[in-house]
């Protein structure tokens, strides 16, 4: 596994914060994020950066940036925040069918959009982000 792709609506709450994470957790794996409907060029959203520099992990370089073909192509799993973006995205990059997956797979989750809300609410996405990304690190590192 050398190219994982996080993948949500805007590219600005949820994808940066899983991004982030799994390439700490990742380091020889290249980890970037898009959004199917993306805030183009827009910084990962205030709130997602301060729980991220809680943790030590600094997304303030983030873009958004749009989901394309050849990301889809290049990458050997996506990871979506739910089932409709996975739909959306096997709809829109048949190709790339066999290797999205929800972030929240394994537990039978999807990863609601914090944006616009509380810190709270971006704390309870956080968590199961986390949830998502250890469930996936373990299957990540069998391979």
């Amino acid at each position: 596994m050398k190219n994982i792709l996080v993948v949500c609506i805007g590219n600005i709450c949820r994808s940066p914060m899983a991004q982030g994470i799994l390439a700490t957790q990742l380091p020889q794996v290249s980890v970037s994020s898009a959004g199917i409907g993306a805030l183009v060029g827009m910084p990962a959203d205030d709130k997602a950066q301060s729980l991220m520099r809680m943790r030590g992990i600094d997304i303030g370089g983030h873009f958004a940036r749009q989901v394309t073909q050849g990301m889809c192509t290049q990458s050997d799993l996506i990871l979506v925040m739910d089932s409709e973006q996975r739909r959306h995205l096997e709809e829109a990059y048949p190709l790339a069918c066999g290797k999205i997956f929800r972030l929240g797979e394994f537990s039978k989750k999807d990863i609601p959009d914090p944006y616009r809300q509380s810190q709270e609410a971006f704390r309870d996405v956080l968590t199961l982000i986390d949830e998502g990304v250890h469930e996936w690190l373990h299957r990540i590192q069998k391979l």
